[in-house]
């Protein structure tokens, strides 16, 4: 599988950068209070591609023999990941005011780029080594 890495990794960063904007057009939709957001590839197409994205971390992961609970930086990253998420799902999901909604996708933004740091350091604290 190790022969793989590359292409795994090719489509883990390109799912990446899908998912920033897949998530960055949702909400300037919801800003906007635009129809496009309720539609049915606005609403599925972003779990499609964070599952393939999911998929292939869990693949690098095996194949690079580095694992969540075991290295720092890794353990973060899920931390990261997990709060992107929640933060995401209220913001798009909940009956909260305007200002509450942009506030957490905003934060939701702010985790997604912690994690998206964190794998360029290896390095949970952001201090490149």
């Amino acid at each position: 599988m190790a022969e793989y890495f590359l292409l795994i990794k090719t489509i883990h960063l390109t799912s990446v950068t899908a998912s920033f904007v897949l998530y960055t057009v949702r909400g300037i939709w919801m800003l906007s209070n635009s129809s496009w957001n309720d539609t049915f590839w606005a609403r599925r197409l972003p779990h499609l591609n964070d599952t393939v994205l999911l998929g292939a971390g869990v693949l690098m992961t095996i194949i690079l023999q580095q694992y969540p609970g075991t290295h720092a930086w890794l353990t973060a990253k899920l931390v990261g990941l997990l709060l992107h998420i929640v933060l995401g799902f209220v913001a798009f999901r909940a009956a909260l005011g305007m200002r509450v909604r942009i506030v957490l996708w905003i934060g939701s933004l702010l985790a997604f780029g912690y994690v998206v740091a964190v794998a360029l350091t290896r390095n949970p604290l952001l201090i490149a080594s």
